[in-house]
């Protein structure tokens, strides 16, 4: 790995600069009057472009994405993102204002209106709005749907009850909308089950909210009974789909008794959206619900596409304009460049790498549920010299992205992997073969594993220090 490199303030020379325009000849009135204008900058640095070009380059080195390596980064499904999606994306022929009238974007409409069809077939829920901007946008919506439905029924109710293995934007989410949270144990097999369920169904109880698979990587395979038992106390079941990608074109939430739900089409559908976005959180409901969804939804009028505003029991809009549109964009070319039968197998094939990983390291690794997983599997750190935090320090010395650490909050040092359906056999022997050697190190060499990394530009932070009392801006003539 390369040292850090110096900081452009550091190269800066005075006088030196990348381009530099001549004296102009033309004698033109100033565009800002001279009194508003700063004649520079303080400590502005100054080098030449070939400096310039080097210092972003020896920056851009630094980086790690899944174009160099594999990214194991559980529940968030880091996984390959096709480049012909960025492709379509980036083309002009998608790119309109807003305000645009409708006639002259029937195609970007027509875009929408089939990436929803696609949504309906693969969840069987009765109708999606594309509208929420990201997945915790999306529960957020999903939540005031149901809020404004039972306020309509005139049975408003206050509590949301929600596993310890879902996922942690749920409780936010069902705060945000106004809710009380209640947490409800998962049993010894990692799932709800009724029984443990059925003491917390009182009449104040306005929804379950369930991630499926959840963040241990286990269906909840009594999700149906789940929904009826909801149902009969007048309460409604929301799916967090964030973990679609283990069910695609295998099971259909919507039957299953699911009211709501939300897709992340950034992580399912293969978007780029590490560091905070893009995003986007469609959300699908079922048929009783229909008349909640925000506004405006596009439909298919007169052979045309319309964009409608007229419905009296929407909760209203809940974006500015009609979504992240070129993020539909990427998935709609996912989908169509994959079709019905390989849609299938993006899940058939991440289950399969999952247990792949699973069935190589439950030697060596505590395993605490011994359940059937899906799309990811969850080791605790139970029983080792080190912790997991030492282990996913020393796998940066391999040249390998960590997986997620401590998460689900029911594992004890739970270490989440998850190498989505696209990396190959080989990829995967890599991985299992570099946690083989970081296992033996820590029993023989467990020094090596606490003060690991020690083959990054940056070695072990102190992460308290570096959480509380950031650098976040260089100033002259202190040593950082």
């Amino acid at each position: 790995m390369s040292p850090l490199p110096d900081l452009i303030f550091e190269i800066s020379r005075d006088g030196k600069t990348a381009h530099g325009l001549g004296a102009s000849h033309v004698q033109a009135e100033p565009a800002i009057d001279p009194g508003l204008r700063r004649a520079g900058i303080a400590d502005f640095p100054q080098v030449s472009e070939v400096e310039i070009v080097r210092h972003y380059m020896a920056l851009a080195r630094l980086n790690y994405s899944l174009d160099q390596g594999l990214y194991p980064l559980g529940s968030c499904t880091m996984k390959y993102n096709p480049k012909i999606n960025e492709k379509l994306a980036g083309s002009e022929d998608f790119q309109a204002h807003p305000y645009t009238p409708r006639e002259l974007v029937q195609g970007n409409l027509e875009i929408m209106a089939r990436l929803e069809e696609w949504l309906l077939a693969l969840t069987g829920m009765a109708g999606f709005t594309c509208a929420p901007a990201a997945g915790a946008h999306g529960e957020f919506t999903g939540m005031l749907v149901i809020r404004k439905y039972l306020q309509d029924k005139g049975d408003p109710r206050r509590v949301v009850l929600i596993p310890d293995s879902a996922h942690g934007t749920n409780p936010s989410s069902a705060h945000f909308a106004g809710y009380e949270i209640r947490e409800v144990p998962s049993n010894g097999e990692g799932i709800i089950d009724v029984d443990g369920l059925r003491p917390f169904l009182k009449d104040d109880v306005a929804a379950l909210m369930m991630t499926n698979p959840n963040t241990l990587g286990i269906f909840e395979k009594n999700i149906t009974a789940i929904a009826d038992a909801l149902h009969g106390n007048g309460s409604l079941l929301y799916m967090d789909g964030a973990n679609l990608n283990a069910l695609l074109g295998i099971v259909r939430p919507g039957d299953l008794g699911v009211d709501v739900m939300h897709i992340n089409l950034h992580k399912t559908f293969a978007t780029p959206h590490g560091g905070g976005g893009p995003g986007s959180g469609p959300v699908g409901v079922a048929a009783h619900l229909l008349p909640y969804l925000p506004v405006p939804r596009v439909v298919k009028q007169g052979g045309a596409y319309e964009i409608v505003y007229d419905a009296p029991h929407s909760i209203g809009r809940i974006k500015n304009f009609y979504g992240q549109f070129l993020v539909m964009v990427r998935a709609l070319a996912y989908l169509c460049s994959l079709g019905r039968e390989n849609v299938r197998r993006v899940a058939e094939d991440a289950v399969l790498n999952a247990n792949y990983i699973r069935k190589k390291l439950q030697d060596v690794l505590d395993l605490p549920y011994p359940t059937a997983t899906m799309h990811e599997v969850v080791f605790s750190d139970k029983n080792l010299p080190v912790k997991t935090l030492d282990i996913a320090k020393r796998l940066l010395d391999y040249g390998l992205h960590p997986f997620t650490i401590y998460f689900p909050l029911i594992v004890h040092g739970a270490m989440m992997i998850e190498p989505t359906e696209t990396e190959s056999k080989e990829t995967l022997d890599e991985f299992i073969a570099v946690m083989n050697k970081i296992l033996v190190e820590a029993r023989e060499q467990p020094e090596l594993l606490l003060q690991a990394p020690h083959q990054t530009p940056v070695r072990r932070l102190d992460e308290t220090l570096a959480a509380r009392q950031p650098v976040l801006k260089w100033r002259k003539g202190e040593n950082l």
